[in-house]
């Protein structure tokens, strides 16, 4: 299977699809690799690496479409992109469809195969392909959040950890789960005073027992929130409903009750946001101001540390990727189930119940996908 490696084009978005290492580990398997010019820069891998792995250059992302077979990206397709999307390809990224109604059309209207990496589980119920993100992410929400704090960035002018003799910033995370452990790790490490709810009395449990007294754990009511955002100085939001729109957790009213110059990081901006003035933005353009609360909301939050983020999504992306190549789409997703998860639009059917809900629209289930793509 001939593989293709776009060159990334979201704003500000420096990470790639395979880094040399995962592109030679295709070549072993057999399989051709076609890279864009430039594609790796952003995480300093060069052409000539590529090259040295058994890869192809192309001179432009039309000829890796017209390639390729398997695409191989990080963000969501862009319009041009999707374009270029025939029924013969596979799409192997991030999607996050649920909140994005026009690129749910694109994709069924190219009748392309499309797995989406943060829809893909495990034995455990997780979701291995999205984990390393919301590592990364996670911890840069402290270090975004605590940048927006600073008066000159429209903050309260709040040192996250305090000096001797006055109080540190309260930071208050929403979610226990990777992102929000990650974000209170970080958090607490900078001697902030950390607040973590959750509804899980079980995560609520492992998070008493990680910190032990370094951060408080809360059950998450309205009430509980409510109290807690009052005082915040930076709130993280950091929940997910696997496929789904995020929940809004703050509404336009609960900023009124918040501190002037506080900070709304939105990690689940992928997903819709999890607070209702929430709205992607850019690295070129990370902040905005609502009722003079700073709401930090950038859509691609780990394309500031490409190089990292790159090599982390590599590690957990590879196998999956190998197996789709080696096999083919319809015995990798047939032999692990959990990859079949992945699957969230084939052939001009959406095939994630999550966002079939979200969006209202019919669904395929994947193993009808994968029966009539045998037929």
């Amino acid at each position: 299977m001939r593989v293709g490696v776009p060159k990334e084009i979201k704003n500000h978005e420096y990470r790639v699809g395979l880094t040399p290492e995962s592109g030679c580990e295709f070549v072993a398997h057999g399989q051709g690799v076609v890279v864009v010019s430039g594609a790796g820069r952003g995480i300093g891998a060069a052409d000539d690496a590529y090259v040295a792995a058994g890869a192809s250059i192309a001179p432009d992302a039309s000829a890796v479409f017209d390639q390729a077979e398997l695409i191989v990206k990080v963000k969501e397709p862009q319009p041009v992109e999707r374009a270029r999307l025939r029924p013969d390809h596979i799409l192997y990224t991030y999607l996050h469809l649920a909140p994005d109604p026009q690129q749910t059309d694109d994709l069924i209207a190219s009748k392309a195969t499309c797995i989406a990496y943060e829809t893909v589980t495990d034995a455990t119920g997780g979701l291995p392909l999205l984990k390393p993100m919301s590592q990364v992410a996670g911890r840069l929400s402290i270090q975004a959040g605590a940048k927006a704090l600073e008066k000159a960035q429209g903050g309260r002018g709040v040192l996250l950890g305090g000096v001797p003799g006055v109080r540190p910033a309260k930071v208050v995370v929403i979610g226990g789960g990777v992102v929000g452990f990650n974000a209170a790790q970080m958090a607490t490490g900078l001697h902030a005073d950390v607040t973590i709810l959750d509804r899980d009395v079980n995560v609520l449990e492992r998070l008493e027992a990680h910190f032990d007294g370094r951060a408080t754990v809360l059950f998450s009511t309205k009430a509980a929130l409510a109290e807690e955002i009052a005082t915040a100085d930076l709130v993280v939001g950091a929940v997910l409903i696997p496929g789904a729109t995020a929940p809004k957790l703050i509404s336009r009213e609960g900023l009124g009750t918040m501190q002037s110059g506080a900070v709304l990081v939105d990690v689940a901006i992928d997903q819709g946001g999890c607070f209702e003035t929430s709205k992607p933005t850019t690295h070129d353009d990370p902040t905005y101001v609502v009722d003079d609360i700073v709401h930090y909301c950038v859509a691609n939050m780990p394309g500031a540390v490409a190089r990292t983020s790159t090599y982390a999504l590599n590690n957990v992306t590879l196998p999956h990727g190998l197996a789709i190549a080696d096999k083919g789409w319809q015995q990798a997703l047939s032999d692990n189930a959990h990859l079949g998860r992945g699957l969230n639009v084939w052939n001009g059917h959406v095939t994630n119940e999550a966002v079939a809900e979200s969006l209202g629209k019919p669904i395929m289930t994947v193993n009808e996908a994968i029966a009539q793509a045998d037929l």
